[in-house]
């Protein structure tokens, strides 16, 4: 075993049993043992357990973003002061100064990608246990290291989805079938580029969130604002280009954890804004309408809804009125 495969090996046992217990459940529930759909909804199952685990350190990151908007005035100042200064000594002085505030205040900006980073072991497990079960000419899967033993591991390296689309199977690999002229799969290439497309859009949507509600104009006029947006950009073009390259089983797990991420960012910009941000204003006019907004002096404000006009009366005709009221005895 290498060196990544010996790092990989309780990732991969870890992956094994979750995809196991959830295939148990679903298959006890009536579903197909062999039918790549009740794969595809165990390989959910898995992303909401690693996503529900890593709530704490999304709790830590959010905390962290917050020190990072606090300093990012404090930042600016340092690179205004080494502004236009391109020789060796001013670049490591600001350097030295700009590591110097990120010790003193206790922020890391590589707080950010922390969650991403820790689900990057746990997404190459899955494709390595994935790859592991793929059938060979004429081997037979492999079992896996954990509880994925050799029938499983048959199931789950022959699922197919609408019994057409094997799990394992990629776009790319079916481009360079269909460009060399052989027979090829369009359904493959088709639900792939599906989850292409849903992939790129939901990272795009999740970070453009953060960049057009959830930040304030002093972190706008900022070097780090000019940073997100460049990752507004750059991070669904990483998916729509590597994403022709994973198996239809990792995209599933992909997609999951995007959507996941966009409904918690949905969720947390709603409900703990960052302050000044336009998110935040927003929350306060909704606690202040249901006047639960309390203000730095402990009373509470109460915004009251503007009074609607009063219909206006429609003017009645003499012979009208006559006949509303009926003729007199």
């Amino acid at each position: 075993m290498d060196l990544i495969g010996t790092i990989l090996w309780p990732l991969k046992w870890a992956v094994e049993l979750l995809l196991v217990a959830f295939h148990w459940l679903f298959t006890n529930l009536g579903m197909d043992y062999d039918d790549g759909i009740t794969w595809v909804l165990s390989i959910v199952g898995l992303v909401i357990v690693v996503r529900a685990a890593l709530i704490p350190i999304f709790v830590k990151q959010i905390k962290s973003q917050r020190k990072m908007l606090e300093v990012a005035p404090q930042l600016k100042k340092i690179q205004d002061k080494y502004k236009g200064k391109k020789d060796q000594f001013s670049r490591e002085a600001m350097s030295r100064e700009t590591m110097a505030m990120y010790k003193k205040t206790g922020t890391n900006p590589l707080s950010s990608c922390l969650p991403l980073l820790l689900q990057m072991p746990i997404f190459f497990a899955l494709f390595s246990v994935l790859n592991d079960a793929q059938p060979r000419g004429e081997q037979d899967a492999q079992a896996g290291v954990g509880p994925l033993n050799s029938d499983l591991a048959v199931s789950f390296g022959n699922a197919e989805l609408f019994g057409q689309a094997p799990l394992h199977d990629t776009f790319a690999s079916q481009w360079s079938l269909w460009t060399a002229g052989q027979n090829f799969n369009g359904t493959v290439m088709l639900i792939a580029a599906t989850m292409v497309v849903l992939m790129t859009a939901s990272q795009f949507f999740t970070q453009l969130q953060i960049v057009s509600k959830n930040m304030s104009p002093e972190t706008k006029a900022s070097p780090m604002f000019k940073q997100q947006r460049i990752m507004l950009y750059l991070l669904p073009l990483v998916f729509a280009f590597s994403g022709v390259a994973f198996p239809l089983g990792v995209m599933f797990y992909w997609l999951t954890s995007n959507v996941w991420t966009m409904v918690q960012q949905f969720l947390v910009i709603r409900n703990m804004p960052t302050p000044g941000s336009e998110a935040a204003k927003a929350r306060e006019e909704r606690l202040a309408r249901k006047g639960k907004l309390i203000a730095t002096d402990g009373d509470i404000i109460v915004v009251e809804e503007p009074a609607k006009p009063a219909q206006r009366q429609q003017p009645v005709g003499k012979a009208r009125a006559k006949k509303q009221t009926g003729p007199k005895k």
